[in-house]
C-alpha cells in the first residue's frame, strides 16, 4: 500500500531532505504504483506548488490549507452514484448482515483461537486490469479538469464492480479483514487530482462497496467477516521539510491533517466499516493527526470501533522514514490503545522479522504483519510467489509472532490463500499482559523508560527563554539556529529530557514554539531525546505538542481555573499521547505546606485516572519547589515540605513521578552559580532518596555532594533542614568569599601534589580533563609499575572508574557528572591507544623474525564480536573492553551503539566469531539481550555469550538470560575480567572448569532468588549491588 506517482523533481527535492539511509524508501515507493495502494506524491508539491484549480474553480492554498466544499449533508444527493444503477435497488433493499455493538471483543475473541489475515494489495489487482483514462474517469468525470489516472480510490465510484470483486476475491481467498480502497482517501491527497471535494463520498461509498463484499462472503460461509476502513498517510509529513533551506517549514499543519482524517473517518463509519486502520505511517506525527482525529469523533459523534496501527519501517536501519525506532513509534502510539499495532508495506518478510519481533516484544496489543511480496526487482516488479511468501511467514507464525498476517505490495488473492493455509496449523501470539509495569513511556527518535529501577531523570532547562539569558537572546533576535547549539549541549551534557519554553512577553509563544520544535525534529541529535513542552499558556502547549512525534512531556496544568478547565486540559493532552506534569495549585492558589501539596495532587490524580482516564504512569507531580533563605521566616520550612510531600504522593498515589524546577530553590543567591550549585546538589541528594524521579536542572552543572566545601556543605544542609535559625545570614556571609559569579576566587590544585594514580582517580571523579594526558603518560612510563600500556588502563584508570560507579550507584553523582568522567577515561586510553598499537606491530614484526607470519586481521587469540545493545547509546567500557581484548591478541569486531539484534547475530556468522559480547548501560538494555539470547538459540548458535554493562549482574544473567540461551551465558564483571574470561572459554580443557563452576553458581543465584519470591510475594527480583565498572559506558 504504497507511495506512488513521485515526479523527479519532488523525488530529488524530498531526497535532500532526509537523512541518506532513508532515500531508499522513495527508490522503493517510486515504483509502488506497480503494485499497491497507491498514496499519491510523498511531499505532496511543497513550496513549489502552485496554486491550482478544482473543477469548481475553488483554489487550494500554497501551504497545504485545502479548501473542503464537502460535508455528510452535501453528499447525500451523491450516495446513489456510489454503484452502478442496476446495482442500487439490491443495494438498498437487502438490509447488510447485523453487526454487534462488540465488534471488538468479537475480534479480540477470534484472535485468541486463531491467526487471523488481512487482504492483499489493492493496486496490484487494480494494475492487472490496465485501466486508461477513460476507464478512471468514466461518464461522471469525463469532463474533469485533470488527468485521472491513477487515482485508484475513484474507481469506487467509476469502476464499483471491479473493485466489490477484488474484494470478494480475497474474502474466498481466506481473508477476514478487507481493507477499504481509501488509501488516498483524504481530501489532502485527492487535492492532487482537484478531487478534494469528493472525499466524504469517496470513502462512504468505498466502505459500502467492502461492506456488500463482506456480507455476501459472510452469508455464503457462515465466517464472520471485517471492514477495516483505511486511512493512508497522505502525501504530505508533518516531521519533515519539503525545503532544504527552510528546515522548520511545514507544507501541512497537523489541524489541517485532523479536519482532512476526520471527513475520511466519517465516510468510513457511515459506509460501514467495522475498524479504522491507520497504515502505511511513514511519518509518526501523521498518524498521530489521525488518531487525534479519530479519537475526537468518538468522543462527540460515534461509538467506538476497533483502531489498528500499521507502521513503515524503510529499510534495515530499523527506523521510520521520519526516524523513529519501532520501539519509539509502538511507545508514541500506544495512547489511541489500538487493539492490533503491526507493520506492512516497503519490506519483504524476511526483511521485515527482526522488526515485527520487536513490534511484539514492545507491545500489550495484537500483532499484525502484511509486508510486500519481496523487495522490487529492477522492473519494480514483485518476485515471491505465493508459496515463498506463504513460507515465510508460516515461519512467524511457528515462532508465535503474529497474530494477523496479510499482504502488501505485490501480492494477489492467490498470495493470501497460501499464507492463509501456511498459518492454519500455528497458534497466535499471546500478548503479555502488561510490557513495562509501572513505568512511564516516553519517546523522541529513540524510546525512553523510566520505572522503578531508573535513576534520577535530568530534563535539561536550558532552552527556556525564561530561565537562561543566552537563549532568550537569541529567540527574540530570531537567531533559531544559533539557539539549535543549546539544545544539542544540554543533550550532550546528559540531558535526559530536553524542556523547552517560549514563554516571553515580546515572543508570540505558539509561532516560536512552532517553528523552534520543527527545527530540534530536523536534528537527530537533539530529537533522539523526548521533549517537556513547557508553557503556562496552553495554546503555546498545543502548539508544541502538534509538532512532536514521540511521546513527550507537558509542563504543565493546574486545577487553578478549576475542574472544568483542568478536565479539558487533560482530554486534549491525552488525545495527543502525552505525559503531564500537574502542579499542586488549585482555585485558592499555591499550596506551600505538605498536607495541602498532597490534598491537591490527591484531587488531581482522581480526576485524571478516573474521569480522564489518564494512565496513572503518565502523572508527574511537582510539588512546588519554592524558594529558601529569604530572610521570611514562613520560608524556612519549604524545602522540607517539599521532601515531606514527596514521600506521602509517592507512597498514596501508585505510578505518579514528582518533578520540580531546582532553580526555583535558589533563586535568593541569584549570581552566585557556586552556593545556588551546592544548594541544588544537597536538595537533590535528599529529595531523590524521598522518592523524586525528575527535575529540571541545568544538566552537566551539579557538582558531587561528596565534593562540596564542608563549610559550605554544613551551611546548605541547615538552611534546607532549618536547623539554625542563622542559617541563611552565615550563607550570606560565606558567599561574601566566593569570586564573581559565586565561583571560587583561587583554584585548589593541592591534589596534584598527591600520587599519580591518586591524580588519575580525582581527574576520572571531578571530570577534569586538563591534566588527564600528562598523568596517564607520567603512569605509562613508570615500566616498573606499569610494563605494558594496557596495565595503567587495567589498573590506575579502571580504579579511578570503579570509584565513579560507586558514587553514581549511591545517588551521589548524576548522570551528566557519569558522562563527564567518561570522557576523561576516553581521552585517556586515546592517549594510549597508540603505543598500544606499536606494541602491537612489535609483537608482529618479531613474530616475523620468528618465522611466523601474522596477517593484520588475524584472529590471534580468537574473534570477539562485541556490541552495545539496541536502544543504548552508551559505548566507554565496551570500547575499553576491545581495547584490553586486542592488546591481547583478540580480533575486536566493535559494531558500535544501537546495534539491532540481526546485525550482531549476523556478524557473528559473517565473521566467524567465536564469542559474542552485549553491553549496555540503561535498564532497558537489560531486555535486549535478553532478546538476543532468544534469537541466538531459536537459530541454532553455539557460541559462548557475555554479558557487560553498568546496568547488568550476575543476578540478572542467571535468572533472565542463561535460562533463554543453551550455550556459556557468563556476565563479565569488568574489562579487566574479560581477557580471564574469554581465554578460559577458547580453551577446551578450561572452558569445561569454567562452566561446571559457572553453572553450579548460576543455578545457586537462582534458587536463591526463587526462595527469596517465596518469602516476599511482592518483590519482582532480587538485585544484587550493581558492578560499576562497566559504569563508563558514558
Amino acid at each position: 500500500m504504497g507511495l506512488g506517482n513521485l515526479s523527479t523533481r519532488q523525488k530529488v527535492a524530498l531526497a535532500m531532505t532526509v537523512p541518506t539511509s532513508f532515500v531508499l524508501l522513495y527508490l522503493l515507493f517510486r515504483r509502488r504504483s506497480q503494485g499497491a495502494k497507491q498514496l499519491g506524491n510523498v511531499t505532496g508539491r511543497g513550496a513549489e506548488m502552485n496554486q491550482i484549480q478544482n473543477e469548481d474553480g475553488q483554489k487550494l492554498k500554497n501551504n497545504g490549507d485545502v479548501v473542503n466544499k464537502s460535508s455528510p449533508e452535501d453528499t447525500e444527493k451523491h450516495d446513489a452514484k456510489c454503484l452502478p444503477e442496476q446495482r442500487v435497488t439490491e443495494t438498498v433493499s437487502q438490509k447488510p448482515i447485523q453487526r454487534k455493538s462488540d465488534v471488538a471483543a468479537e475480534i479480540k475473541k477470534t484472535l485468541k483461537e486463531r491467526i487471523m489475515i488481512m487482504d492483499g494489495g489493492m493496486g496490484t489487482m487494480i494494475q492487472g486490469h490496465k485501466f486508461d483514462e477513460a476507464a478512471f474517469r468514466g461518464e461522471e468525470f469525463k469532463d474533469h479538469s485533470k488527468p485521472l489516472k491513477g487515482n485508484n480510490d475513484l474507481l469506487s465510484l467509476t469502476k464499483p464492480e471491479v473493485i466489490y470483486q477484488i474484494h470478494k476475491d480475497y474474502l474466498e481467498a481466506g481473508a477476514d479483514f478487507v481493507e477499504t480502497n481509501t488509501f488516498s482517501g483524504t481530501s489532502i491527497a485527492q487535492a492532487d487530482y482537484a478531487m478534494e471535494h469528493l472525499a466524504y463520498r469517496l470513502n462512504k461509498c468505498s466502505a459500502e462497496l467492502a461492506r456488500r463484499a463482506v456480507d455476501d462472503v459472510t452469508r455464503e460461509t457462515g465466517v464472520k467477516r471485517y471492514v477495516a476502513g483505511a486511512l493512508g498517510p497522505t502525501n504530505r509529513t508533518l516531521s519533515i521539510s519539503p525545503s532544504v533551506e527552510q528546515p522548520e517549514y511545514r507544507n501541512i499543519t497537523f489541524d489541517e491533517l485532523v479536519k482532512a482524517y476526520q471527513e475520511q473517518a466519517r465516510g468510513l463509519l457511515d459506509g460501514g466499516s467495522d475498524i479504522l486502520m491507520v497504515e502505511t505511517i511513514f511519518d509518526t506525527l501523521n498518524s498521530k493527526a489521525a488518531l487525534y482525529a479519530i479519537q475526537e469523533l468518538f468522543e462527540t459523534d460515534y461509538q467506538e470501533v476497533p483502531v489498528f496501527v500499521s507502521g513503515t519501517i524503510v529499510d534495515k536501519s530499523g527506523r521510520t522514514l521520519s526516524g523513529q525506532t519501532g520501539d519509539a513509534f509502538v511507545v508514541s502510539v500506544s495512547h489511541a490503545r489500538p487493539i492490533c499495532l503491526g507493520l506492512n508495506c516497503a519490506l519483504g518478510a524476511t526483511e521485515m522479522r527482526p522488526f515485527i519481533e520487536n513490534i511484539g516484544l514492545n507491545t500489550s496489543a495484537y500483532v499484525l504483519c502484511y509486508p510486500n511480496a519481496g523487495l522490487p526487482n529492477t522492473f519494480g516488479d514483485y518476485d515471491e510467489t505465493p508459496e515463498m511468501m506463504a513460507g515465510h511467514l508460516s515461519g512467524f507464525a511457528r515462532d508465535g509472532l503474529v497474530n494477523i498476517v496479510g499482504g502488501c505490495c505485490g501480492t494477489t488473492p492467490t498470495h493470501i490463500k497460501a499464507i492463509a493455509e501456511a498459518v492454519k496449523p500455528f497458534k497466535p501470539r499471546i500478548p503479555p499482559a502488561d510490557i513495562h509495569p509501572e513505568a512511564m513511556m516516553l519517546s523522541g527518535l529513540e524510546p525512553m523508560i523510566v520505572g522503578k529501577h531508573t535513576l534520577f531523570v535530568n530534563i535539561g532547562e536550558r532552552c527556556n527563554v525564561a530561565g537562561s539569558r543566552k537563549f532568550a537572546k537569541l529567540i527574540t533576535n530570531g537567531q533559531y539556529e544559533e539557539a539549535l547549539s543549546i539544545a544539542k549541549a544540554q543533550v550532550e551534557a546528559g540531558a535526559q529530557v530536553l524542556d523547552i519554553n517560549m514563554d516571553e512577553g515580546m515572543l508570540d509563544g505558539v509561532k516560536a514554539m512552532t517553528k523552534f520544535v520543527n527545527l530540534v525534529s530536523s536534528e537527530p541529535d537533539i530529537c533522539k531525546v523526548p521533549l517537556c513542552i513547557d508553557s503556562s499558556k496552553f495554546a503555546v502547549i498545543e502548539a508544541g505538542l502538534k509538532c512532536t512525534q514521540g511521546k513527550c512531556i507537558v509542563n504543565s496544568i493546574s486545577l487553578k481555573e478549576g475542574e472544568e478547565d483542568f478536565l479539558k486540559k487533560a482530554q486534549t493532552i491525552k488525545r495527543h499521547g502525552a505525559a503531564v506534569v500537574v502542579m499542586a495549585f488549585d482555585e485558592t492558589g499555591q499550596a506551600t505546606e505538605s498536607d495541602r501539596k498532597v490534598e491537591i495532587c490527591t484531587r488531581s490524580y482522581n480526576l485524571l485516572v478516573h474521569k480522564v482516564g489518564f494512565n496513572p504512569n503518565d502523572i508527574i507531580f511537582d510539588p512546588n519547589i519554592l524558594t529558601i533563605a529569604t530572610g521570611m521566616e514562613e520560608h524556612n520550612e519549604y524545602g522540607i515540605n517539599f521532601i515531606e510531600a514527596t514521600k506521602m504522593i509517592k507512597s498514596t498515589l501508585p505510578g505518579a513521578r514528582i518533578s520540580g524546577g531546582l532553580s526555583n530553590l535558589s533563586f535568593s543567591f541569584r549570581g552566585k552559580g557556586v552556593i545556588r550549585e551546592a544548594m541544588h546538589s544537597v536538595f537533590l541528594y535528599h529529595a531523590i532518596k524521598a522518592g523524586m524521579d525528575m527535575g529540571i536542572v541545568n544538566a552537566g552543572a551539579l557538582p558531587l555532594y561528596d565534593d562540596i566545601d564542608p563549610k559550605l556543605l554544613r551551611l546548605c544542609e541547615d538552611l534546607l533542614w532549618n536547623k539554625d535559625p542563622e542559617a541563611t545570614e552565615k550563607l550570606l556571609e560565606f558567599a561574601e568569599t566566593v569570586g564573581k559569579g559565586g565561583k571560587k576566587a583561587t583554584e585548589d590544585l593541592s591534589w596534584r601534589n598527591e600520587s599519580v594514580e591518586s591524580r588519575l582517580a580525582h581527574s576520572l571523579v571531578k571530570g577534569i580533563d586538563k591534566f588527564v594526558v600528562e598523568d596517564t603518560e607520567e603512569a605509562r612510563q613508570n615500566t616498573d609499575l606499569y610494563p605494558r600500556p594496557l596495565n595503567v588502563i587495567e589498573g590506575p584508570l579502571m580504579k579511578g572508574m570503579s570509584v565513579v560507579g560507586d558514587l553514581f550507584g549511591a545517588g551521589k553523582m548524576f548522570l551528566p557528572q557519569v558522562i563527564k568522567s567518561a570522557r576523561v577515561m576516553k581521552k585517556a586510553v586515546g592517549h594510549l591507544l597508540p603505543f598500544l598499537e606499536k606494541e602491537k606491530q612489535e609483537r608482529r614484526e618479531q613474530a616475523l623474525l620468528d618465522g611466523i607470519v601474522l596477517e593484520e586481521d588475524d584472529a590471534g587469540s580468537g574473534t570477539v564480536v562485541i556490541a552495545t545493545v539496541k536502544g543504548d547509546v552508551h559505548d566507554i567500557g565496551k570500547n575499553i573492553v576491545a581495547v584490553v581484548l586486542g592488546c591481547n591478541n583478540y580480533k575486536v569486531i566493535d559494531l558500535g551503539v544501537m546495534t539491532p539484534c540481526d546485525k550482531i547475530l549476523q556478524t557473528a556468522i559473517e565473521q566467524k566469531a567465536d564469542i559474542v559480547g552485549l553491553s549496555g548501560l540503561i535498564t532497558p538494555s537489560l531486555d535486549e539481550m535478553i532478546h538476543v539470547a532468544k534469537e541466538m538459540e531459536r537459530l541454532g548458535f553455539k557460541l559462548p555469550l557475555l554479558i557487560g554493562g553498568a546496568t547488568t549482574s550476575k543476578t540478572h544473567t542467571a535468572v533472565k538470560i542463561a535460562p533463554c540461551y543453551s550455550q556459556p551465558t557468563i556476565h563479565v564483571l569488568d574489562a579487566s575480567k574479560s581477557v580471564v574470561v574469554c581465554s578460559s572459554l577458547m580453551d577446551e580443557g578450561q572452558k569445561e572448569e569454567l562452566m561446571e563452576d559457572i553453572n553450579e553458581e548460576y543455578d545457586e543465584i537462582r534458587e536463591e532468588h526463587y526462595d527469596s519470591l517465596k518469602v516476599c510475594k511482592h518483590s519482582l527480583m532480587v538485585w544484587e549491588p550493581m558492578h560499576p565498572v562497566f559504569i563508563f559506558d558514558g
